[in-house]
């Protein structure tokens, strides 16, 4: 099998971000470079006190409908929601597909945590009684793709990855994996997150790995800069439709670009730290440009995992160097969007095929020239506009877990 016929294509986005709900307004946020942190009322009273949340919806954005929302974990139904903006997007049907050839893979890293935080309050206050029935259902990770099999009436291959902040990337990922296989002709994967507690915000700053400008959370996220002390937790889902490239060409469409390799590896380093030099990230990062037919060389632009901790952004800006040393774009949404954990690999896909769609790469938040702590290419203060015919987008996850996905140009 030759690489073409290894690549499929994104013919559908669906996107709901801290940004904006919608594709539309979360490219346009981003393509801004406005910071969405804030200090957020939840938090009130903790050591850090901010986050990035997704903005109010009107009714008709956030509807699910059918009186089903009041069973599902929030992160489950921003999953269902972005779902149908991706399907629609893509032109796709779903009363009139053939649902057993449709595959859904959704990832997530703290899947329900919220639910259970909620519901471990209420039952030591007043006891089991008033516990949810429908806890388990909001709370086990697979109900966020089950959920969008029940929605899309999608009867195909459906799973659920959990790599922590990689595991929207693992979904699609393993998604392009099912349709090469001839598993199903349409995958609709992505990632999911919606995690912003006091408990799981207090064990992220307990551990170190937020920032804690408190009082300037704007400024709080802030990739390659030489002063970044964290990251500022967030919330999100994106979720792609991948066809294979003949499929969709055989129906009219050719998509935003092609997703035309994989590369995953493991640290086997540090259960939240990741390897220094990034010398295992390498193998996936070779890995996903080789399989996408490319060498190296070949990539116009980085979509960088950017976390804004000081070992991530070191570790991968030594990756970054050492293995495209020709200095390609790089930008780091978390500047603008914050990281939303398990769905920021399927995010910052999603982005980086817009990047290539629009010939338009995002600024990264907070950066300057006179702050950029290493050699790269980092795109500062507006957007690039740039003809990027090949792009990478990492992810890495507590645990160790690498994973790149290769894109490429239609």
């Amino acid at each position: 099998m030759t690489a073409d016929d290894r690549a499929v294509a994104v013919t559908g986005l669906g996107l709901i971000t801290p940004a904006g709900v919608g594709r539309e307004a979360t490219w346009a946020g981003v393509r801004k470079g406005v910071p969405t942190a804030a200090t957020d009322p939840q938090l009130k009273g903790l050591a850090t006190d901010f986050s990035c949340r997704i903005p109010p919806m009107t009714e008709g954005q956030g509807r699910i409908g059918g009186g089903k929302a009041w069973r599902m974990g929030y992160f489950t139904q921003l999953a269902v929601l972005a779902a149908r903006e991706a399907v629609a997007d893509a032109g796709l049907d779903p009363a009139a597909w053939d649902g057993a050839r449709v595959a859904v893979v959704i990832g997530s890293g703290l899947a329900g945590a919220a639910h259970l935080e909620e519901q471990a309050v209420r039952f030591q206050q007043a006891g089991p009684d008033l516990v949810s029935p429908v806890l388990i259902p909001m709370l086990i990770s697979n109900m966020a793709a089950g959920e969008v099999l029940l929605d899309l009436g999608a009867r195909g291959p459906s799973l659920a990855t959990e790599t922590a902040c990689a595991s929207g990337a693992s979904a699609l990922a393993v998604a392009r994996d099912l349709l090469l296989s001839g598993a199903c002709d349409i995958a609709v994967a992505g990632g999911t997150e919606a995690a912003i507690t006091p408990v799981v915000t207090t064990g992220f700053q307990r551990m170190g790995a937020l920032s804690s400008r408190t009082g300037d959370p704007a400024a709080a996220s802030r990739p390659f800069a030489d002063d970044r002390d964290g990251f500022v937790i967030s919330e999100g889902a994106a979720i792609l439709v991948l066809e294979r490239v003949g499929d969709a060409r055989a129906r009219g469409r050719r998509g935003y670009a092609q997703l035309a390799g994989t590369g995953m590896s493991s640290d086997a380093h540090h259960p939240t730290a990741p390897a220094p030099g990034g010398n295992v990230a390498e193998v996936a990062l070779r890995a996903a440009v080789a399989e996408a037919g490319l060498r190296p060389s070949d990539i116009d632009h980085v979509n960088a995992h950017g976390t804004s901790t000081p070992k991530n952004d070191e570790m991968e800006a030594e990756l970054i160097g050492r293995v495209l040393p020709h200095g390609p774009s790089v930008t780091a949404a978390k500047g603008v969007l914050g990281h939303s954990l398990g769905a920021a690999g399927a995010v910052e896909a999603a982005l980086t095929v817009l990047t290539i769609h629009h010939s338009t790469v995002p600024p990264v938040a907070n950066l300057t020239p006179q702050s950029l702590a290493f050699d790269l290419d980092c795109v500062t203060g507006a957007e690039r506009r740039q003809d990027v015919r090949a792009a990478v987008s990492h992810s890495f996850g507590f645990g160790g877990h690498n994973v790149v996905l290769a894109f490429r140009a239609n």
